[in-house]
């Protein structure tokens, strides 16, 4: 089974409290990590933005992640949210194994 991290950005903490609790409950993630806060800087709609963001980490499996993206979508406030997933390559057995069961 392919583990994944799913990096994810939000607005704010409590939307990412909002986003990683659903993700949780609905065993699309095992754990979703919340970091705060970062300073982003990106080009949106032609014009360079600076704003404070939180950072999200879902411990999921490939197999999840459609249905995580759809979820994370249908709760989040920006137009085109980041959902990008990153294969774990290596890790604690027990961990992953762990993970496993969770998104089961």
């Amino acid at each position: 089974m392919q583990i994944n991290f799913v990096y994810m950005t939000a607005g704010n903490k409590e939307e990412a409290q909002e986003i990683g609790k659903a993700l949780v409950a609905s065993r699309l993630a095992a754990c979703v990590n919340i970091i705060a806060p970062m300073h982003s800087i990106y080009r949106w709609e032609g014009a360079i933005q600076e704003d404070t963001e939180v950072v999200l980490i879902a411990k999921t499996t490939e197999d999840q992640f459609p249905q995580l993206v759809e979820k994370v979508k249908s709760l989040h406030t920006y137009d085109c949210p980041c959902i990008v997933s990153l294969p774990v390559k290596d890790g604690n057995p027990a961990y992953l194994d762990w993970i496993v069961a969770e998104t089961e």
